[in-house]
């Protein structure tokens, strides 16, 4: 409470329920940037949209199959929901199509998304949708583009930027600072993020720890123009299964779908996962590793708790719920690291089941992205 008063002082105005909804939107994320804006809006009852309804979003370029990344987005999604907030999911295809997702097709890029919904509705646990508070919308950037109004505060968004403030950005496309010189469009493309925010009435901009950049500059905008700051929530990076866990500002160690072996699917079997898991690195001697995070970032949150049984022959089945405990454990040598990595093989299968559930039963949209991926 201190530390948060220090933070933004009108903290010490909220009541306990307000205060209790601040606690469940920011006590989880690696990082929360402007949080006085959140803070007014719980203390006066009011919001970026005027109407007292505390709206959020995450944005998406559908780009492809879901990968274990949405998991930790969907678990703070659902906190936010717990919070009462609007919870929106942004489908970016115009975005995805400035970033050539998909070779530009538009008809394969809305196909993905429609998919995405399906994804993030069932790893939300299927909220009621709506535009109030504790509900699920989507919307599409297709869908407020056609606007005049949109263009020209995408117009604003890009007054007075210098083309290097823009360079630095391009990580939030997955690209180099030298990697688009040829291609203009993709300049605009913090200048639309930003203009996205704006235009939507967002209190909170959620996005991984790579977000970060975009949501800067978002922040840089609203200085320039006077316009209110939405406050910036940033969620972890899990690191490539292979990869030392190293955290970097480049994101090197980010997991990518590019590399099959180390990333996880959020439609890899059992089988799947516990042969990824076996190439994990894991050194006992590391108290970095992709498993820890896995476990403090997924299934430490979702179960409160991870298991692991090992066979008969090597030991009893144990039970953990502090990740500091069994990372000792790896260390001294009381928990083998073979069986750590299948524990946490176990824990990520089950927070899957419901997706592997839903599309078992409806496989028509992941066949379609599927055929598309290949």
């Amino acid at each position: 409470m201190d530390e948060l008063v220090e933070r933004c002082a009108r903290v010490a105005d909220l009541d306990d329920v307000s205060l209790e909804r601040l606690h469940l939107m920011i006590d989880d994320v690696d990082e929360s940037v402007g949080i006085e804006h959140l803070v007014n809006c719980l203390a006066d009852g009011t919001s970026a949209g005027g109407d007292g309804v505390i709206r959020c979003y995450v944005g998406f370029e559908p780009s492809g199959k879901a990968h274990i990344g949405w998991k930790v987005l969907s678990l703070q999604l659902k906190r936010m929901l717990d919070a009462k907030t609007n919870v929106m999911i942004f489908l970016a295809d115009w975005h995805a199509w400035v970033n050539d997702k998909f070779e530009g097709k538009m008809e394969d890029i809305q196909t993905t998304a429609l998919y995405m919904e399906d994804c993030f509705r069932t790893l939300l646990g299927n909220p009621p949708e709506g535009d109030g508070p504790g509900e699920l919308r989507f919307v599409w950037a297709s869908n407020i583009m056609e606007s005049g109004d949109y263009w020209a505060r995408v117009l604003r968004c890009s007054k007075n930027m210098s083309l290097a403030r823009v360079r630095r950005t391009f990580s939030i496309m997955g690209r180099s600072e030298d990697s688009s010189d040829g291609d203009l469009s993709r300049f605009f493309y913090p200048a639309l993020q930003a203009a996205d925010i704006f235009e939507m009435d967002i209190d909170v901009a959620i996005g991984g720890m790579d977000q970060r950049k975009a949501h800067m500059y978002m922040r840089d905008v609203a200085d320039r123009w006077g316009w209110y700051k939405a406050t910036c929530l940033h969620t972890p990076i899990i690191s490539g299964l292979k990869s030392s866990g190293a955290r970097m500002e480049s994101f090197d160690h980010k997991m990518s779908k590019s590399d099959p072996n180390g990333a996880i699917l959020l439609h890899d079997s059992p089988d799947i996962l516990s042969k990824k898991m076996r190439k994990a690195y894991l050194d006992p001697e590391n108290p970095e590793s992709p498993i820890y995070e896995l476990i403090e970032h997924i299934i430490m949150p979702e179960f409160g708790e991870i298991m692991v049984t090992p066979k008969p022959e090597f030991g009893e089945p144990s039970k953990w719920t502090s990740l500091e405990n069994f990372r000792t454990a790896v260390s001294d040598g009381t928990l083998h690291p073979f069986d750590a990595k299948m524990g946490v093989a176990a824990g990520i299968s089950n927070g899957l089941k419901s997706i592997a559930d839903y599309f078992d039963a409806n496989p028509e949209k992941l066949s379609r992205v599927t055929e598309l991926t290949k």
